[in-house]
């Protein structure tokens, strides 16, 4: 069998396991959340911090839809003309025109021009987050972690084009099986360093000092099977006003993180119900969930844009020979955007799963709805969150349940399991 027998295979054969493997590790029903619940949740938050937090999304709205479309028409201005080749052939001209240089300068260039553009799309976005005072960061703080997360991009970005045009270079049959599976363990590779060497890069964490609080959360995390090497709390009051937790890391390196915000403005019983939703996604290994769905979903991308290359009318509208070579960078960005903008509704889709079934975690586990719900509506009204979104965005874009969701779903499970 030829290669792009063996590819059209691998690709099928990829999907079907994220399949099976989302079918087995995703939960496709949702505990009840009815809607009379959530209506009357709603009319128990303070009307003016709801107001406000409608106004601060739609303030955000037009930042957010014109950063999807010019990041869209960026992406294909540079991908579906000569342009992007042209860079790339720019970036490599000083170096003979080398692969390695087109490779490596090439992505740098072509992904610096549409830094450029979303540039003032995050100023933007930041002049809002101070207006409406969700951001302590003043704008020297602000530009700096802008350019922390360009170096981290830059580090990664670096590894995949060296590590994928090295491949196509000296295997120019079989590059795809190789990239295939070299996406796939830099997936797995990732979900295991971002908690040690990119986290600290923008918080800084520190021991969470012994008392009756890291008590109650190590014991709360033992109870549940759950073992954590440390709590930790993160200094996110120095960029926001928002509240959080999290449980990050797999094995040896998993730990819960507390923003200082949160131990700030919320009382310990509504800390524990927050650690214990993330508790809830340690005990369903959903990161490891969302590793092997990340490695699988990328090395069928692999598979899949092999197979798209052998598409001449989209090599010419490119000015390429092959997809496999340095000059189709920016081509190859243009098919992640267009990928991505359709893959995102099922991507919140899971996610939205996976949050319900972490939040009836913590109510098994806490077995305190009331303070399940006066968290999920501080969480709401701190970090200015329209509680009752719009259904189609909340559908396109949503993460989580909505907060009244939540609410509602607390109020549900009081019904189901009454005090004795």
């Amino acid at each position: 069998m030829t290669p792009r027998v063996w590819a059209m295979i691998s690709l099928v054969a990829l999907i079907a396991a994220a399949a099976v493997v989302a079918m087995l590790r995703v939960p496709w029903t949702a505990a009840p959340a009815p809607r009379a619940d959530q209506l009357a949740a709603l009319d128990t938050l303070p009307h003016d911090a709801v107001a406000q937090g409608r106004a601060f999304h739609a303030a955000l709205r037009p930042d957010m839809y014109l950063s999807l479309v010019v990041g869209l028409l960026v992406a294909l201005a540079l991908g579906l003309t000569p342009a992007g080749s042209w860079i790339v052939e720019q970036a490599g001209r000083p170096f003979g025109g080398h692969w390695l240089a087109r490779a490596l300068l090439g992505g740098f260039a072509v992904t610096l021009v549409g830094e450029v553009f979303a540039l003032p799309l995050a100023a933007w976005r930041q002049s809002i987050l101070r207006r409406y005072g969700l951001s302590t960061q003043g704008w020297g703080g602000w530009t700096v972690d802008l350019l922390k997360g360009y170096a981290v991009g830059a580090v990664i970005g670096a590894i995949v084009l060296v590590g994928f045009f090295t491949i196509t270079h000296f295997a120019p049959r079989w590059w795809w099986a190789w990239a295939a599976a070299g996406a796939a363990a830099l997936a797995i590779l990732l979900s295991f360093v971002f908690p040690v060497l990119v986290e600290p890069v923008f918080n800084k964490f520190t021991p969470m000092p012994a008392g009756e609080q890291r008590t109650r959360l190590m014991e709360m995390a033992a109870r549940d099977g759950v073992p954590v090497r440390d709590v930790l709390i993160a200094d996110a009051s120095r960029r926001t006003r928002a509240v959080n937790a999290y449980v990050s890391g797999l094995g040896p390196t998993r730990r819960i993180v507390v923003y200082d915000t949160l131990l700030e403005k919320a009382p310990p019983a509504e800390v524990e119900s927050v650690v214990a939703h993330e508790l809830g996604h340690a005990k369903q290994s959903d990161v490891l969930t969302g590793t092997l769905l990340g490695a699988l979903g990328a090395a069928a991308a692999v598979c899949a844009l092999y197979l798209l290359g052998s598409w001449s009318a989209l090599l010419r509208l490119a000015r390429v020979d092959s997809i496999a070579e340095p000059r189709a960078i920016a081509l190859l960005l243009a098919i992640a955007t267009v990928a991505g903008l359709f893959a995102g509704p099922a991507q919140a889709l899971i996610s939205r799963r996976v949050e319900a079934r972490a939040d009836q975690h913590a109510l098994n586990l806490t077995h305190d709805p009331t303070e399940f719900e006066a968290m999920q509506g501080r969480l709401s009204l701190v970090n200015l969150g329209d509680p009752d979104p719009n259904p189609l965005e909340q559908f396109l874009f949503g993460s989580h349940p909505t907060a009244v969701e939540r609410m509602a779903a607390a109020r549900a499970w009081a019904r189901a399991h009454p005090h004795p």
